[in-house]
């Protein structure tokens, strides 16, 4: 029985590589709410999403997948799961950005009561949004787990893992070794998309950013 990830027509050389899936869509997603770490489910277009992007990255024969542990992130994770064989393994690590209260506000709600402060981390200012988690916190919890999976994986194999738009973002950086006030460069990705990232001489690259579809708004705590 051939392992799912271990087949022949890998490129020799290649590297490992890591994909970072964003979740499909939540009704929080379309009404511009902050979900943070609020357990949302995804809806019915959501889903439909997650299983277009499963087709695609089971092509791309990947060896293992991590996943955060919030319902929309594993639900998304399981559509890859069903098609490769994989296990997912969760971590609570993955979450996205707790964002104290400003979670379960529209966009228009959160610039109306905290307007300097969204401001200000637009501006790349280390902010606690809505008393929660700094940018640099999310990356540190994140980006080890994201490590040590990687560090599991054949010479060249592929890592794929589910989370959430900032803390996608914030784990992209500080495996790039960017200043954490430059994070904000790296623009949002729209629902069930991804990011690539390969191993080279000089440590991780970005292959490929917001992958996945065509052009769509990105509707999310990142955007």
């Amino acid at each position: 029985m051939t392992t799912p990830g271990a087949g022949s027509d890998r490129t020799p050389g290649r590297g490992r590589r890591i994909i970072l899936w964003r979740h499909g869509q939540t009704s929080w997603n379309v009404e511009r709410r902050f979900q943070g770490t609020t357990d949302v489910d995804l809806t019915e277009t959501g889903v439909a999403q997650a299983r277009r992007a499963a087709r695609l990255l089971a092509s791309l024969r990947p060896d293992a997948i991590v996943s955060s542990d919030l319902r929309r992130a594993a639900d998304t994770a399981a559509e890859l799961a069903a098609l490769t064989g994989l296990d997912v393994s969760r971590d609570e690590a993955l979450r996205e950005t707790y964002a104290g209260v400003w979670q379960g506000l529209t966009h228009d709600e959160i610039i109306a009561r905290h307007g300097e402060e969204y401001a200000a981390w637009k501006r790349g200012e280390p902010v606690r949004r809505g008393g929660g988690e700094l940018e640099t916190e999310v990356a540190d919890r994140a980006a080890p787990v994201v490590l040590r999976h990687a560090e599991k994986l054949p010479e060249d194999g592929t890592l794929v893992v589910v989370s959430h738009g900032g803390t996608i973002r914030t784990t992209i950086g500080r495996l790039l070794g960017l200043e954490a006030h430059n994070w904000e460069s790296l623009g949002g990705l729209s629902n069930c998309c991804w990011s690539v990232l390969g191993e080279g001489a000089r440590g991780w690259r970005l292959l490929e950013h917001n992958a996945g579809t065509l052009p769509e708004p990105v509707l999310g705590d990142d955007d």
